[in-house]
């Protein structure tokens, strides 16, 4: 019988990886991925806001998430600041100062491995239910605003003169990555979820003909990824997280392999 700690984190996995497949899609396509290390970075300053104030932890990193998400978008708005520049200061901003708080509990000190490289194998109940419904909340906002978040990735202004609300579906699609990526701060860690993302989108880009394929295809790659991570954790007793984005590495050279035979 499979013990209970493996089901949920196969749940949690999977439910994290179906909607990080489409995300991570955008990511490739508009070249976010530092935009996504930012989050991710932001999201450890959220654990250690929850510490310094007592708050749960889960609530002040998506918290955190979405108030940075949308400082992103408001500042890309004024254009002050070129975008990989403000990206680069504020990562490393809020990496360092989420460090430094951690840091300064003296009296109730943790250990952030488990935020840094997650804990997937500690999920509980709550948590599982909790990844669930935040991830059919925003594979449902993703397939109403497909299209529009389709149209602004091939060329904002053609959309804008299409009648696209460029800015409020940027806005969302930078919401939805804040959500994704705090979730899965339980499953991959700070500093792997990027990667989850990114790889299985990058596999998929290589095999599909259409964007709906890739999207599909991300989300298989990716759901495949935490099956054979979490296998390899169990059987192996390796750390979850690094396992699974090690799958979905070895997922990655196995397709540029099969591209070469083709």
């Amino acid at each position: 019988m499979i013990p209970e700690f493996i089901v949920l984190a196969l749940f949690a996995g999977l439910a994290v990886a179906m909607v990080a497949g489409p995300l991570g899609c955008f990511v490739v396509w508009r070249r976010m991925a530092y935009f996504g290390d930012t989050l991710a970075h932001s999201a450890l300053l959220g654990v250690s806001f929850g510490w310094l104030f007592d708050i749960n932890i889960n609530i002040a990193v998506t918290c955190g998430c979405l108030i940075l998400a949308l400082l992103l978008v408001m500042a890309q708005q004024k254009r002050f600041l070129a975008t990989d520049t403000l990206l680069g200061i504020l990562s490393h901003a809020t990496l360092a100062l989420g460090l430094v708080i951690a840091a300064t509990q003296s009296d109730y000190r943790l250990d952030i491995t488990a935020y840094l490289f997650g804990d997937l194998l500690a999920v509980e109940w709550v948590d599982a239910i909790t990844i669930g419904a935040i991830s059919v909340l925003v594979l449902l906002v993703i397939v109403a605003l497909w299209r529009p978040m389709l149209a602004i990735t091939v060329d904002e202004d053609l959309a804008h003169v299409e009648n696209v609300p460029v800015f409020w579906v940027r806005a969302s699609l930078m919401l939805l990555m804040a959500l994704v990526i705090a979730i899965a701060m339980k499953v991959v860690g700070v500093l792997l979820i990027t990667a989850l993302l990114i790889i299985p989108a990058a596999t998929s880009r290589k095999l599909s003909k259409t964007p709906e394929q890739m999207a599909i295809f991300a989300s298989l790659l990716g759901m495949t990824s935490v099956i054979g991570g979490l296998t390899a954790s169990y059987f192996w007793d390796s750390p979850a997280g690094p396992s699974i984005v090690l799958c979905a590495a070895i997922l990655f050279l196995l397709s540029l392999a099969a591209k070469e035979h083709c």
